[in-house]
């Protein structure tokens, strides 16, 4: 099988060029926390490493970082719960459904506050590296649709990772949008083979795993560069509504030292009046009321 490259999928769409888009109530600018839970396979190298091995060489079991993983789901997670409900906010929980499997208490406590239930593959590992990626993403679809009592309709890749063919299976599985893109502050229709997918606005800028364990800045830096990247759409969105999207770990932003800073950055983006937070279903809802032209996956199906 040998999908379209993305330049196929996707056409050029200058953003000063497109009709304006509003929301309702007067609001103009959408903020999209995400918040990730993960798996990490003990059997498997772990997706990332805080502490490298003593001699370079990864080792498996990788004990040390497995349990560093295993904190945030047992202690971060609940910070971060906290913190979404002290704002009223509804994060979309991106999960590999394995979650709800080896962790339904965290899954159950998210089906209880009616947060959205966003499928993130299986487990943590690449879709390149799976045996199968149409049986991994109809696996990932059945088992949150058996436990949250619905199907997901968002995804977001393990590590946000898609071959040239990941787009027409997760149309054929019947995911209406991906958050895995992260060239627009608007939606942008994908064309599939079964429909169009939107990729809504996802940065990797405002992102706890860019940030912390790939650039190493220190913990203060999300705040202020969430400030700074806020106030930047914050302004243009007068003209036309802009997205921002924050994604947050609990192994890392779950951690004593940064959970100040994500509550700074909410604190701040949530007191500028027009700003109103969203879910993925949400913006999907919304934006496909604004593109009546558009073949979306699920009119497709139907």
């Amino acid at each position: 099988m040998t999908g379209m490259v993305p330049a196929e999928r996707i056409e050029y769409s200058a953003i000063n060029d497109r009709p304006k888009l509003e929301l309702p109530d007067g609001a103009r600018m959408v903020f999209w926390p995400v918040l990730a839970l993960e798996v990490w396979d003990i059997h498997r190298p772990m997706a990332r490493m805080v502490l490298t091995p003593p001699q370079g060489k990864p080792l498996e079991p990788d004990i040390p970082n497995w349990s560093w993983h295993e904190y945030g789901m047992r202690v971060g997670v609940w910070r971060l719960i906290k913190l979404f409900e002290e704002f009223g906010i509804n994060p979309c929980v991106t999960l590999n459904a394995r979650v709800c499997e080896e962790y339904p208490v965290v899954a159950q406590a998210i089906l209880d506050r009616g947060w959205e239930f966003n499928a993130h593959s299986y487990d943590q590992l690449a879709m390149h590296k799976v045996e199968s990626q149409k049986a991994t993403i109809e696996k990932s679809v059945s088992v949150i649709e058996k436990f949250a009592g619905s199907p997901p309709r968002g995804w977001f890749g393990p590590g946000l990772t898609q071959t040239f063919d990941t787009m027409d299976l997760l149309a054929e599985a019947g995911i209406e949008y991906i958050g895995d893109w992260v060239l627009d502050d608007q939606p942008v229709p994908v064309k599939t083979l079964h429909g169009d997918v939107i990729a809504l606005p996802y940065n990797y800028e405002i992102h706890d795993i860019s940030q912390q364990m790939i650039q190493y800045h220190e913990s203060a830096i999300f705040a202020k560069r969430a400030r700074d990247y806020f106030d930047c759409l914050y302004e243009e969105s007068a003209e036309s509504t802009k997205f921002m999207s924050m994604a947050v770990h609990p192994f890392l932003s779950g951690s004593p030292h940064r959970i100040k800073y994500i509550r700074e950055t909410m604190e701040y983006i949530m007191s500028k009046p027009g700003v109103i937070a969203m879910d993925g279903a949400q913006m999907l809802d919304w934006y496909l009321g604004q593109r009546p032209d558009l073949n979306p996956v699920r009119a497709a199906a139907s």
